[in-house]
């Protein structure tokens, strides 16, 4: 099959001038399907190969063969691959001594966007224990929950979070977890620091033994993800998924003389795969900063001779609200790789900032199929190629939204959606396109696994995403099904929000959903609460249990005073005509809230702060 795509992609660029005038796409469809032949071939050969090579394998053959040259820039200091390999060396040897650590033990990094967490990681990579990432925005019951559904005994951090695990402390004394603090010094009892013993540590190589039983199916990482209910779940990323998403780079044509531009959190796949570990693997140089800072951007990219950036749909709206410059096309950035960049935003990024080539992309971490928009369609997430299909089998289902499940036929099997219609997308799970599933949470995992779906017997991983094919061969991101909505280019798991929302003590129940703002990608966090009997709406309480207990991104902006909540049949809270009517006080007879930063309360939603939501004078 891969010498006759092969043999295919030849004779297309043989007769490519001819094609290019009925088919204007054909020169990127050839680049894009040799080269993912060719990484199809090679992810082969790793699967084959004996012993198994990791990326940690990628970085130490780097590191042997140039040890000098630059692998990450942070605030201004140089790490070359040399000091990365030796420090990531005496992280592994004090862990493996002051932890006990053995092959296959995860570790949970609650650590900020640092090199720390890379040398961390490479050093866990060494003892072969997989690696939880933390998001480092998350606070007590959530924290504790990610924690503990990875299996670990050990958690990492950094001084900046140390608060944050005081607060679970007794929790973790409890349960016998071993802390470990990136620092000098520390008062606190039960948390060790590191920082003296790993800077006395020997560099050395450590025993390949050390991680010998490894294989391309073992455990790398736990990535979090919200998926459509309840708290995050640990998403297994396997080896054989890290060089998957590392080749990310490769297909939108990044080489090693590039340096790759990483703003986003090293605890989503997005910064740590695509971005982190994909460098790894093209051997360029990254450039890492702390978060995103739209006023500083290209000031950075200027300085630091980037040509590779990252980004998720707000980053794109920030660079574009920010005061126009004459220096704006002033910058070698050639590459832009995310997702969720909204049409408007994508056409004024590239008429301000220059012929950048954008490379939209639809995937989930645990997910088993996904898309590159490798051509310059603005508004596409991807498109369809015959060796795209060959490698990761998918398929449109006609999806009822308000009965929240696939259209089936007579005999029991779903219905595909015709071109030109929203679908949810389903992956067929086959040995080359595999679903994992979470971490400690069975029922999660079989909700994802949808049977019978073209026919009996198969087996496919529902995405949960609606989406739209043309006739073109594009594909287009329509919505989300479900419980989740995004927002500042997080998943925000309704049921989480709801269960803080119900411990205030005016609310008796909470029905969390998205709606739309124009101007905004993803959709802001509202709420429809019933009170308790007697009870007056508490503005003050509920806007300091939102803050407390949940990240900035997750807490809802707007909440909204109901008699009762609207259930389906099967005692499910209805969302849909909630979602249709949005938060325009002029249209909703129930009173209406807002979440004021600066008063540091919820205050009624009036006209005019709607009409300010609106204009973008208020920001969200």
């Amino acid at each position: 099959m891969f010498l006759w795509l092969t043999a295919f992609a030849g004779l297309a660029l043989l007769f490519l001038p001819f094609f290019q005038r009925w088919f204007p796409h054909a020169t990127d469809d050839c680049v894009y399907i040799l080269r993912s032949i060719g990484l199809g071939i090679r992810l082969l050969r790793l699967k084959k190969r004996k012993p198994f090579y990791s990326l940690l394998d990628c970085f130490l053959d780097a590191a042997r063969t140039h040890p000098n040259k630059t692998f990450l820039i942070f605030e201004g200091r140089e790490y070359s691959y040399g000091e990365m390999d030796k420090q990531s060396n005496k992280v592994a040897r004090v862990l493996q001594s002051e932890a006990r650590l053995k092959e296959g033990d995860a570790v949970a990094l609650f650590l900020d966007n640092e090199p720390n967490v890379v040398w961390t990681w490479l050093a866990l990579a060494k003892l072969g224990c997989p690696a939880a990432l933390l998001n480092f925005n998350i606070r007590s019951k959530s924290l504790l929950h990610n924690f503990f559904c990875c299996g670990a005994k050990v958690i990492v951090t950094c001084a900046a979070l140390q608060d944050a695990v005081v607060e679970i402390l007794p929790t973790l004394r409890e349960e016998d977890v071993s802390v470990f603090l990136l620092s000098d010094s520390c008062s606190i009892r039960d948390i060790e620091p590191l920082s003296e013993k790993i800077s006395q540590a020997s560099d050395q190589p450590l025993s390949r033994q050390l991680r010998a039983n490894v294989h391309i199916r073992s455990t790398a990482l736990y990535i979090y993800t919200s998926g459509t209910t309840g708290l995050s779940k640990a998403a297994i990323v396997t080896h054989e998924r890290v060089w998957a998403a590392c080749f990310v780079q490769a297909l939108c044509g990044v080489t090693s003389k590039d340096i790759f531009y990483i703003n986003l959190p090293l605890y989503h796949s997005a910064g740590f795969l695509i971005g982190m570990a994909g460098a790894i693997e093209r051997g360029c140089v990254i450039f890492l900063r702390r978060k995103f800072s739209a006023s500083q951007f290209w000031d950075d990219c200027r300085k630091y001779n980037v040509t590779v950036m990252q980004y998720i749909g707000e980053t794109m709206r920030y660079l574009c609200n920010t005061p126009k410059k004459d220096n704006e096309k002033n910058h070698r950035v050639r590459i832009a790789i995310g997702n969720g960049i909204r049409t408007d935003i994508w056409t004024e990024f590239l008429n301000r900032f220059g012929d950048i080539q954008v490379r939209e992309l639809y995937a989930a971490t645990e997910g088993n199929i996904g898309f590159i928009n490798y051509t310059s369609k603005i508004g596409a997430v991807g498109r369809v190629n015959v060796v795209h299909r060959f490698f990761f089998p998918f398929t449109l289902i006609k999806f009822d939204i308000e009965k929240d499940e696939p259209v089936r036929n007579s005999e029991g099997l779903c219905i595909k959606a015709p071109i030109g219609e929203t679908g949810l997308l389903v992956g067929r799970v086959t040995e080359r396109s595999p679903f994992v599933g979470y971490a400690g949470n069975k029922q999660q995992t079989e909700r994802k696994r949808l049977f019978n779906v073209l026919k009996k017997g198969d087996l496919y991983f529902n995405t949960g995403d609606l989406l739209q094919f043309d006739h073109q061969g594009f594909v287009y991101f329509q919505d989300r099904v479900g419980d989740t909505f995004r927002w500042k280019g997080e998943n925000v798991a309704t049921s989480e929000v709801a269960d803080v929302l119900t411990m205030v003590q005016c609310i008796s129940e909470a029905n969390v959903y998205g709606v739309k703002v124009e101007g905004h990608e993803g959709r802001i966090g509202m709420v429809a609460v019933i009170l308790k009997e007697g009870q007056d709406f508490d503005c003050s309480d509920t806007y300091r249990q939102v803050v407390n207990h949940l990240p900035t991104y997750a807490r809802p902006q707007i909440i909204r005073i109901q008699p009762c909540l609207e259930m389906t049949g099967t005692f499910k809270m209805k969302k849909v005509r909630l979602v249709e009517e949005g938060f325009d006080p002029a249209h909703i007879q129930d009173p209406l809230y807002f979440l004021h930063r600066e008063k540091m309360m919820y205050v009624p939603l009036t006209e005019e702060i709607h009409r300010a939501v609106i204009s973008g004078e208020i920001k969200l």
